[in-house]
């Protein structure tokens, strides 16, 4: 099952991430796209039946902190220290709708 990428598609997925990128550069995009979906289809054809899932590859354990806040007391600092503020919070530009 040969899966295939077309430059269109690239350029659609390109257009949602708000990203542009000349001819020369969907090209390419759409040749690494190429390469990575048929190395994942070889990897589909492997059979793995009988192979007890793999999580990690090591004994090493994350030793993690509690999550506590600190200094949340400074949010009039933080909010001094920003472009523009609205309503208690920092006001940023909007980037849906095709605004810029």
């Amino acid at each position: 099952m040969a899966t295939s990428i077309s430059k269109e598609e690239v350029a659609h997925v390109a257009d949602l991430a708000k990203l542009s990128f000349s001819d020369q550069e969907l090209e390419h995009f759409t040749g690494q796209l190429q390469e990575i979906v048929a190395l994942c289809e070889k990897m589909a054809e492997v059979d793995t039946e009988g192979v007890k899932p793999t999580f990690s590859v090591t004994a090493n354990v994350n030793h993690l902190r509690e999550d506590v806040a600190e200094d949340w007391h400074q949010k009039k600092a933080l909010l001094e220290q920003a472009p523009e503020e609205a309503a208690d919070l920092i006001k940023v530009p909007a980037i849906l709708n095709g605004e810029d």
